[in-house]
């Protein structure tokens, strides 16, 4: 028998698939028998054998397009979004997304790596007797005498108002959220990531120690302005870098997989990681955007460092030692 005229004794499977879809489409879930839905989804794959076999013997155009219709129409009601399901998702993002962060070594290495990095390089610029050219290694003349600039006058007589803190905001989740990328997409490579990230902490930590030196006059103004938002935007960062890392490990280290295999594997296992690195920032940009720069007093920016780094470490370490069933979406 040939194909053509197999699939035209197959048209009253195509009617009854599409009236089945129309009856999908007007019910919940739970009205349609058990008997209709095996039926459903048997007709469904016929359908989809059809499309394959009009495709492959250059049936007619009208015949391939209304399968693949069809086909398409009936995948979406079969397959059709579910309802959220919250106890689910909380676990997911509560128990399990910390336990993969604190369980991952590339996050444990970066955590490590940048903060090491960072004090080590703060110290460094901190020492004016020992290292006193250090600071303008990292960080270029033109750059510091913009850092005194802007901290020269108290954020507390400034002030900001609702609309130049969104600014402000978007403009720190832009330009926060920029460093974290470049740390990630750069760690695909491993070694260029590496790099940026040793060049972003170095950075950031010879900023911190230049601007705690006794000499430096706009010392409180500084530390008045980061304290606030720094917890969680410089965990962001590491996170960000650690994501990174894990890709580009999966390029190397396979475990068997095919490289592309392994990339995917890795990206899932990453996608955590990136996610709370990509909150983090978003929050450190509100708190940078609005109370960072505010005349509040000093006490309660520093509380909120204080609530943010505590917050870190029960979402990261409390949560993610804890030793619960996992969750799956279904």
């Amino acid at each position: 028998m040939k194909v053509a005229d197999l699939l035209l004794q197959r048209q009253q499977q195509w009617q009854e698939l599409e009236l089945l879809c129309d009856t999908v489409s007007k019910r919940r879930s739970s009205s349609i028998s058990a008997e209709q839905l095996s039926t459903f989804a048997s007709l469904y794959r016929s359908a989809c054998a059809d499309l394959a076999l009009a495709d492959s013997y250059n049936l007619p155009p009208e015949t391939v397009e209304y399968l693949h219709r069809l086909v398409g129409r009936a995948h979406s009601r079969l397959y059709r979004s579910r309802r959220f399901q919250f106890n689910a998702w909380f676990h997911i993002l509560v128990f399990d997304v910390p336990r993969r962060i604190l369980r991952d070594g590339c996050v444990q290495f970066m955590f490590i790596f940048f903060y090491g990095t960072f004090l080590l390089s703060a110290y460094l610029a901190y020492e004016t007797e020992i290292f006193p050219d250090y600071h303008i290694d990292i960080i270029t003349q033109e750059q510091l005498w913009s850092l005194e600039e802007m901290y020269a006058t108290s954020v507390a007589e400034e002030g900001r108002g609702i609309g130049a803190g969104g600014m402000a905001a978007g403009f720190y989740a832009n330009h926060n959220t920029g460093i974290g990328l470049s740390c990630f997409v750069t760690g695909i490579l491993i070694i260029p990531g590496l790099l940026v990230t040793l060049f972003n902490s170095a950075f950031l930590g010879a900023t911190f120690g230049y601007m705690a030196r006794e000499d430096v006059p706009m010392t409180d103004n500084f530390v008045e302005f980061v304290t606030a938002h720094g917890p969680f935007e410089l965990t962001a960062i590491v996170l960000a870098a650690a994501a990174g890392l894990r890709l580009g490990i999966s390029w190397v280290k396979t475990n068997g997989l095919s490289r592309s295999a392994s990339l995917r594997k890795s990206g899932m296992e990453s996608m955590p990681v990136m996610g709370v690195s990509i909150v983090f920032f978003f929050l450190a940009a509100l708190i940078e955007g609005f109370i960072s720069p505010s005349g509040l007093h000093y006490n309660f920016k520093l509380t909120i460092c204080l609530t943010s780094t505590v917050f870190i470490l029960v979402y990261l370490i409390g949560f993610g030692l804890f030793k619960g069933e996992r969750h799956e979406i279904r």
